[in-house]
């Protein structure tokens, strides 16, 4: 094997790479994994995963790093695949504990910083960046970083070359031969790393149930045109903020349709200044109106790209779904774009959004599989992943980021290719691999779960007992129990206030009446949309109890408000 000054790089025989996941395997997000060579140790990646609806009062869901805490010492560094949330939103809770250089392209660091900034800790962690095709050296880790397409820009996998051979991390990808930033897959990088030898390949699954080649960004282009060109009134698009290609190709038909571009929704907002500081988004002089100056222009004179394609309560998209966004809203005649696909555990939501939508006269477009199509993945499908193995052809292969059905798929395809020289193993988050000159083999077990965190905190739970049992053991439980006729919103009784642990009721009645009047001035003020959706007016009560509750006694209870419905 030679290094990029021509040199050899001569296997060691007597050094040990251990491979350990600490998230991504058997599961969706929370991607993270951990390289080791004696006394050293790279990250690659530090994801998060959103919580399922069970998980009351959790926000998000990190890796337990319990095992990167044992090993703090031997940390030399965090590399970035890309800027999704499932990659870096870990970032400002592992880098409260652990100390480490980050490592990313310019626009994942981007997003990195501003995700740091948020916890206050953008200037204490340093940031390091990288660039295709200019490898560096990290303790006896050689790193390069090979630019490839996917929703995201300025993605790509690493090389990290190591004295007994090259390890290949995917991230995610496809091979997007049309990509709006005309910046193509680098097949030739992919493949000279296949001529040299590699040791080992780590490649995506997600899409590995999808027969065929995944499409391009662009092919979208066309269902937006014919959207635009249609349309009434104003034109509403949705995907993740995150998506630049997206926000590309909206930005172009703006343009060509003679409408007026608006960002809507804080991280929407927030991602699109950053690719325009930084010149990845082009948009013509005066494009661009802010959201307050939407009611000042003809409703057939603009397209708004909205935050909130997962139908997330409190999202951008949901409060205009039922009429309470502070300056965007939905009228008759007017289209929406879902472009984006369900994540799952987010059907309920999403659907009920799109109701609303449809109540208030809007023509909804969404993912159901017509053509021309409204959203396109960003991971490959069969045949790239196919391709990707062939190219590489690594002696051992071990398929990331899926749940278990999708890592066993993809492991039968390599097993059916003559690609992989070596075994395939099939590894979930926890199992350590080993490899040295006599091979590979499954080792041992390291420490990983799931963290809960509350946003706006640093402050993690080991899990959900855990958080209630602390909640109710400082402040106590309040349960509003509240029954509302479903079809006209009206409350057929006065609320009753139940109380475990915060304050002897008894005692207390002025509190349990203000507490009701603020229960029913929250029902009266909300629109017969939210009352009827049980998720939305849950959180409305929760919050307005627990300002209420944090001004009048000091202490924030868990509030769990019950809804009969009669």
């Amino acid at each position: 094997m030679e290094d990029d000054s021509g040199g050899s790089l001569i296997p060691s025989l007597t050094g040990k790479l251990r491979v350990v996941p600490l998230g991504g395997l058997g599961e969706f997000g929370m991607n993270m994994m951990a390289f080791e060579y004696e006394d050293h140790l790279v990250v690659v990646d530090c994801g998060l995963m959103f919580p399922d609806s069970e998980l009351l009062g959790v926000d998000i869901v990190i890796p337990d790093i319990t095992y990167l805490r044992q090993n703090q010492s031997r940390l030399r560094a965090i590399l970035l695949t890309h800027g999704h949330e499932d990659h870096i939103g870990a970032l400002p809770y592992v880098l409260d504990e652990l100390d480490a250089p980050v490592y990313g392209t310019p626009f994942t660091l981007a997003l990195a910083r501003a995700k740091l900034a948020e916890h206050g800790m953008a200037e204490a962690i340093e940031l390091r960046e990288m660039q295709p095709r200019t490898p560096f050296d990290v303790g006896p880790f050689r790193i390069e970083f090979i630019h490839l397409t996917h929703s995201i820009i300025d993605s790509g996998a690493l090389a990290i070359t190591t004295p007994i051979g090259t390890i290949l991390h995917t991230g995610d990808f496809k091979f997007d031969p049309t990509p709006t930033d005309q910046r193509v897959s680098d097949l030739h990088t992919l493949a000279e790393y296949g001529r040299r030898g590699v040791l080992a390949l780590f490649s995506d699954s997600t899409n590995i149930e999808r027969p065929g080649m995944t499409p391009s960004e662009r092919g979208v282009r066309e269902r937006f045109s014919e959207v635009m060109a249609e349309a009434k009134g104003r034109v509403l698009i949705s995907c993740f903020s995150t998506s630049l290609h997206r926000m590309q190709i909206v930005a172009d038909l703006a343009a060509e349709h003679h409408r007026r571009l608006c960002f809507v929704g804080r991280s929407m907002h927030q991602n699109s200044e950053i690719a325009l500081e930084m010149g990845k988004l082009r948009v013509p002089p005066g494009l661009i109106v802010p959201p307050q100056d939407l009611k000042k222009l003809p409703r057939d004179q603009v397209v708004a790209m909205v935050a909130g394609s997962q139908g997330e309560p409190m999202s951008a998209l949901a409060r205009v779904a039922v009429d309470t966004h502070r300056w965007a809203t939905v009228e008759a005649g007017d289209e929406v774009v879902l472009s984006a696909r369900i994540i799952p555990g987010n059907e309920k939501a999403i659907f009920r959004m799109m109701d609303h939508l449809y109540r208030r006269g809007a023509r909804v477009h969404y993912d159901d599989g017509s053509q021309p199509p409204v959203h396109v993945s960003g991971h490959g499908s069969v045949e790239e992943l196919r391709l990707m193995l062939n190219l590489v052809r690594p002696r051992y292969f071990i398929p990331v980021h899926g749940e278990y059905r999708q890592l066993a798929r993809h492991r039968a395809m390599a097993e059916e290719l003559a690609a992989v020289s070596g075994e395939v193993f099939l590894l979930e988050s926890g199992d350590i691999l080993e490899l040295d000159a006599l091979g590979a083999r499954r080792h041992g077990k390291a420490p990983v779960g799931r963290v809960y965190i509350d946003v706006g905190t640093l402050d993690e739970v080991g899990d959900v007992i855990l958080k209630e049992r602390r909640r109710i053991s400082e402040d106590g439980i309040v349960i509003p129990i509240l029954a509302i006729n479903k079809h006209t919103g009206a409350i057929e009784a006065s609320p009753e206030i139940v109380s475990r642990g915060f304050v002897p009721l008894d005692g207390a009645g002025g509190l349990v009446e203000s507490a009701r009047d603020v229960v029913l001035r929250t029902i009266r003020q909300s629109k017969i949309e939210e009352v009827g959706d049980w998720g939305m007016i849950k959180d409305k009560i929760r919050t307005a109890l627990r300002k209420h509750f944090d001004q009048e006694t000091g202490k924030r209870p868990m509030i769990l408000p019950v809804i009969l419905e009669v």
